[in-house]
């Protein structure tokens, strides 16, 4: 058990902003959160003094490759399957390495959670997983699946009509290709749930049994689209299939068409945005943005695309947009709770909230500025960095 004491908590939560709070951490789950003087610090437990200090939920980061495309890797790692354009049959969960060191950067730059998936290569790409950064097993580091990847614009014609001269080639192809993948998505489930109610025998195949999920059971579709004209495929696409869980990766163009976000009650996962225009269609990229979509009322979530960004700089892209208008008191909840409830794992992590996960980080100054940083990190209730040793790391065998 353990207690910080004394610091100012951001919750995340109806609570508010408490000066001189208190957080109870016992057995992996915030136990209590309060006014110093009103919540009870028991007998045995470690003790934290975070005067001066901030302490706010784990980050989390909505959009992410950590554990798939690793650090220092020379080639692409295990992010894009490149050998079909349609691939919902793979899963990060099984190309998830818990030995990248991007991941340890993660946790010691306060970010505790991460939606891990493949590129964007391929029209779709696979399921997508959210995880925990720290951890020696991918399994006990799974939070849940949180979706499956697809992608528009210039990614799937560049690796596939460019590269391996097949569709798709032109932005046309790419959403052809995802419609008919959808499309016998649909055929597939319907022909599956026709042979149960006859008894009859079914072959089944593991890639339309994930993309039937999307189309039948409510399981989100998370689009890479940067172009406000790719956003606009991406809506009508969904329109045609009646998919509602769906969410806008990237979002470079986002703000040009903010309005229809909010008809659709849409999120976006905006970034990576310290970049130039390195292709064509992020020619608009601006920290703007994030602002103007929140100001419109949009959810928005910040991403760094790790390893694109590298994941420990979560925070500073949160700063940057909130110097060029995202205002202070939506900033924290772009990376804690509204990323939390874009992957449907709010339940878990985002919030400093009695029952969710024991992720907290005591930081030197708010979160989003860019002289903070990380004291102290605790995942699971477990302190897993401390600025000020080295030996906080309990995996003393564990070989990064």
């Amino acid at each position: 058990m353990k207690a910080i004491i004394n610091g100012t908590v951001h919750t995340v939560t109806e609570q508010g902003t408490i000066e001189g709070g208190t957080v109870v951490l016992d057995d992996g789950e915030i136990a209590a959160v309060g006014d110093s003087d009103e919540v009870e610090v028991p007998e045995d437990a470690e003790v934290f003094d975070a005067e001066g200090m901030h302490v706010t939920p784990g980050l989390v980061e909505a959009h992410s490759h950590a554990g798939m495309g690793e650090w220092a890797q020379p080639n692409d790692g295990d992010v894009n399957e490149f050998t079909d354009p349609v691939t919902p049959h793979v899963s990060a969960l099984d190309g998830f390495h818990p030995r990248d060191e991007e991941l340890k950067h993660a946790f010691q730059g306060g970010v505790t959670t991460v939606s891990a998936r493949m590129g964007s290569a391929n029209v779709i790409g696979g399921v997508i997983c959210s995880m925990k950064t720290y951890g020696t097993v991918a399994d006990r580091m799974l939070i849940a699946e949180d979706g499956m990847k697809a992608a528009m614009g210039e990614n799937p014609k560049r690796v596939h009509g460019e590269n391996y001269d097949r569709e798709p080639r032109t932005r046309s192809g790419v959403a052809a290709t995802l419609r008919a993948a959808l499309m016998e998505a649909e055929d597939y489930a319907e022909r599956r749930d026709h042979a149960r109610e006859e008894g009859d025998p079914f072959e089944r195949d593991l890639g339309m049994e994930n993309l039937a999920r999307v189309v039948k059971d409510d399981f989100p579709l998370r689009v890479h689209a940067h172009r406000a004209d790719d956003i606009m495929t991406v809506f009508r696409i969904a329109d045609e299939f009646g998919i509602d869980n769906l969410s806008i990766e990237h979002a470079t163009e986002g703000h040009a068409v903010a309005e229809e976000f909010v008809a659709r009650d849409v999120p976006a996962v905006v970034g990576p945005t310290i970049s130039s225009a390195s292709k064509y269609e992020l020619r608009n990229i601006t920290f703007e943005t994030a602002g103007i979509l929140h100001e419109e009322g949009v959810k928005v979530a910040i991403q760094t695309d790790a390893p694109v960004l590298p994941q420990e700089h979560l925070d500073v892209c949160v700063g940057l947009a909130v110097r060029e208008g995202l205002p202070e008191d939506a900033a924290l909840e772009t990376v804690t709770r509204n990323a939390a409830e874009i992957l449907g794992i709010e339940d878990r992590v985002g919030t400093l909230d009695e029952g969710t996960d024991a992720d907290v980080v005591v930081w030197d100054g708010p979160m989003f500025e860019l002289s903070s940083d990380a004291q102290q990190v605790f995942v699971d209730g477990e302190r897993v960095y401390d600025s000020e040793r080295d030996d906080v790391d309990p995996r003393e065998d564990y070989a990064w």
